[in-house]
Order: structure tokens, then sequence, then C-alpha cells
């Protein structure tokens, strides 16, 4: 097992670090991406022993599956019906977890975290992805880099994955050097003015309501950010274009395309898709043209947009849920990640905005154009809110409003969601339902806030890792009952918003 692991490291270093960037990218665009989706279901079906149990249990003879029509047919893979009723092992290929050098963790759909195991092989794939970033946008072929992992740190899938892609860059020749303080706002402070004169450019990596925190601090403690060129590398949430407007005029950024770029990513499979100047000049003119963005999204609400590497993740929009298939440490076929969004051929993209008289391709002097499909993801399906880049679910909140001495003023009906002040900062926001009869007060908001912080905090690690303490205390409104703006009668309650 050690030799054939050796092999493998062996061949996707080799792979990596002697096949540039653009030659990945054009190869890709010449294969048939369904083809390789169909190669990754036969590959797992052969290899790892939970899938054909799975594909059995749903009547589905992987033999059967011969085209790439017929992998239309096979069922979908979720968390529910396949993550949590196989084990870890079984997953994995050979059914060796073993084979396997690191293991990350996500909360799923009710907090309780899921393991996800990967191997070195599985970096390198996703080091691509961050690849199209620095090189694309970043010109850090060129610049001296320093790279300040924001993310947070320990087992959570984030900071570590970041941090070892970075640095795969490094060893194929980038001039980067990647330092991690996590979400420690005063090591990054320390980081930046100390280490940041010395590069070229700093590149911040972080969830975008925390990144934009210690920008703010940042500038209220007399950091000179555009002396020091910073680049933003962001991941989990969608983010308005106002919202990359002002974190760009802060940092004193006159081309936000080239200096932004969010990734969408999950532990699952790590990066998946990545926003690039092509995409980021795409979505800020759609943010003006609420009528072209409804053409090409189904609705004029703005979705990230990002592009993505067929070969590498094929994705499926079904139904309006993505799917997505790709290997990893747990090779995923058809998999359903409870995000609802689309998918965009290239042509089709440029089609539109053409018929609306964009060309996007002038929008972008330092050019950064590639010929790759675009997929929009507009958020989770489920009902968790991200916030910091943390999922917040309402079994937690229940847990606060559940406490005696307030239990009896509430219904244990609420809406959550996250909202955005006039400085564009984030906010957990918990609008409660006053039992019939019971009156609001200061006290009562009060100690509600403080329940359900505390209990949050309690049962939901990612909350306590990645929220810093002073942005944890949710803005608790309290309601009576029946409020018809927030919980008319006779209406299916839904226990989180999010923004229009």
């Amino acid at each position: 097992m050690h030799r054939e692991q050796g092999r493998r490291i062996t061949e996707a270093l080799a792979a990596f670090l002697g096949t540039p960037l653009d030659e990945v990218l054009e190869r890709s665009l010449r294969q048939d991406p369904r083809e390789n989706a169909l190669a990754l279901f036969h590959e797992v079906a052969a290899t790892v022993p939970a899938y054909p149990a799975f594909l059995a249990e749903h009547d589905v003879d992987p033999i059967a599956v011969r085209t790439v029509d017929d992998l239309r047919a096979v069922p979908v893979v979720t968390k529910a019906n396949y993550v949590q009723r196989y084990p870890l092992a079984d997953r994995c290929r050979g059914g060796r977890l073993e084979a396997c050098d690191m293991i990350a963790v996500s909360s799923g759909s009710t907090g309780q975290p899921t393991f996800w195991p990967r191997f070195l092989t599985d970096e390198l794939a996703v080091a691509r992805r961050f690849e199209q970033v620095f090189h694309d946008s970043f010109a850090a072929a060129e610049r001296r880099t320093l790279a300040v992992v924001c993310f947070a740190l320990g087992t959570w899938v984030g900071g570590m994955f970041t941090a070892s892609c970075c640095r795969h860059l490094a060893l194929k020749g980038y001039p980067i050097t990647v330092i991690t303080p996590g979400n420690n706002k005063d090591e990054i402070f320390r980081v930046v003015t100390e280490l940041g004169p010395s590069f070229d450019q700093v590149v911040l990596l972080g969830y975008p309501p925390f990144l934009k925190d210690v920008i703010d601090a940042g500038l209220a403690r007399g950091v000179r950010w555009p002396d020091l060129h910073v680049r933003v590398v962001t991941a989990g949430e969608v983010f308005s274009e106002e919202w990359r407007s002002l974190v760009a005029e802060r940092l004193g950024s006159r081309a936000p395309e080239y200096d932004f770029a969010s990734l969408y990513g999950t532990a699952d499979a790590g990066v998946l898709a990545v926003e690039t100047p092509l995409s980021i000049a795409v979505r800020r003119f759609l943010a003006t043209r609420p009528e072209t963005a409804r053409a090409l999204f189904g609705q004029e609400r703005l979705p990230t947009l990002l592009q993505y590497d067929p070969h590498a993740r094929y994705f499926e929009a079904v139904d309006g849920a993505l799917l997505f298939s790709g290997d990893n440490g747990v090779p995923l076929v058809r998999y359903g990640i409870l995000d609802t969004g689309g998918v965009v051929p290239h042509e089709t993209m440029l089609a539109t905005l053409a018929s609306a008289g964009f060309d996007p391709l002038a929008a972008l002097p330092r050019g950064g154009a590639r010929l790759l499909p675009f997929v929009f993801v507009f958020g989770r399906s489920d009902f968790t809110v991200s916030y910091y880049g943390a999922n917040v679910f309402p079994e937690n909140v229940t847990v606060g409003l559940e406490q005696p001495g307030i239990q009896s003023w509430v219904t244990g009906k609420f809406v959550m969601e996250v909202r955005r002040d006039a400085d564009e900062n984030e906010h957990l926001s918990v609008i409660v339902e006053l039992a019939p009869g019971e009156p609001p007060s200061e006290a009562r908001r009060s100690a509600i806030a403080a329940s359900i912080e505390a209990h949050v905090g309690r049962l939901n690690s990612e909350f306590k890792s990645y929220v810093p303490e002073g942005r944890r205390a949710p803005l608790v409104t309290l309601v009576a009952t029946g409020d018809p703006a927030h919980f008319p009668a006779g209406v299916k309650h839904r226990y989180t918003r999010r923004p229009a």
C-alpha cells in the first residue's frame, strides 16, 4: 500500500509541477466532461464499497450505465442517503480510510460534524483552482506575494486546506510565502505591518465579513492598506457588489476585477469553482441590470458567479439544485450539496450579455478571460444561514429559547437571517415571536440574546471558531404573536430568511 501511495504522489506531483495552468485548462476544454463523469462513476462503483451498495438499494446496475445519457438516471447522492448511512471507510477507495493522509471537518444540516478524508493528490487538484486565482487575477508568478490565511485553523477545512494549496503553488515556483494567523486579528495586524512591506502584494484569505472587520479595524489602527497592495480571496458566502466596492475603496483598489476572487468551496470536495476577472466583470454589470440577471439566472437576485474546470468538477443543475461529480478522498457522483443555482455555458453567457449591449472582454484591460463555463450559486437550500463562514442552524437557536425563565415568554417560533448595516457589516438577526399576552421589554430582549449566543456557541463549534467574539451576540427583535410580517397565521413557518 505504501508503495502504491508513493507512486500516486510521484505521478501527481510531476503532473502538477510540470504542467502549466494554460495547458491544463486548454486540454480540459478539448475533452467531453460528461465522458469523464461517466468514467468516474464506473471507477467509484468498482472501487468504493459503499457506492455499489447504494446503487443496489436504488435498483441500479452499474453495468447498465453505458452512456452519458444513462448517467442522468443515476440516483443523486446526499449526506442523508449516503454520507450518514455508510461507514466512513466504506466511502473511501478500497474501503481503506488509512489510504488518506488528512481528515477535515465540516458541519452538516444539524451542526453535527462530518469527516472528510483526503490525500495529497486531492489537494493538488484543488491547488489548480488556487493557481487560477493567483496566476490570472493577482499575477503572482511575477510578484512577491505574502498569502495571509485568515480562515479559522484546526480541523475545520478552510484554513488548513488553503494553507496547503498555497504552499503547493510555492513549491511549483510561484514567489508565494504563506503565513497562518487564522482569525486572530491582532496577529493578522502584526503580520501585515511587519512583513507586508517586504512583498509586492499581500493576499488576505478569509470569510467576507471577517475580512471586512479586519480591514475596518486596521484602518482604525492606522494600517495603510493601499501601501500593501492588498488582494482579497473569500469563500463561504454570497456578498453584494456594493460590499465589494466598499471594501475595494478602503483598500485603495482601482481594479476589483483583478483584486478580488471568491471561491466556491466545500469540505466535501475542496474548491469547485472560482471567481475570475471575467466573472466579476459580468457580475458587476448584472448588479445594475436586474432584467438581464433574470434572463440568465431565473430571478433578479444576484448569485455568486464563478467559472469552473468541467474536467475537474462536473456540474449539473436539476430543478434548480446543483449537483457535482468529482474525485476526492471520498469520491462523489451526482452529489447534491443543497445549494441552489445553475450552469451557464460560456457562449450562452457572452451571447446574452451582447444582446444587452455589454462586452465583458472590453472591461478587462489586463486580460484574464478564459473559455470556461459558468456556475451560479444562490446558497444553501436547507434552513441554515451562513454567518462569518459558519453554518448557523435553527436547532441551535431553539435551545436558547427553551431555557427556564425564557420559554414562558415565547412561542418558540423565530426568523433568523443575516443583515447588513449601512456600512456593509453583517449581523445575525433573530426575530422572536412572543407568547400571547407577553409584553416586550429591553430586559427580556437582552436575556434572550444572551441565551441564544451562549447556546449557539456551546452547540456549534463552527460558530465558536469562526465568528469573532464581538460579533456573536444576535440582534434580537421581539414581536407580538401572529405578527403578519414574520409569523402570519395559516402559513407554513420558515425559520430562516436570506437577503432579497
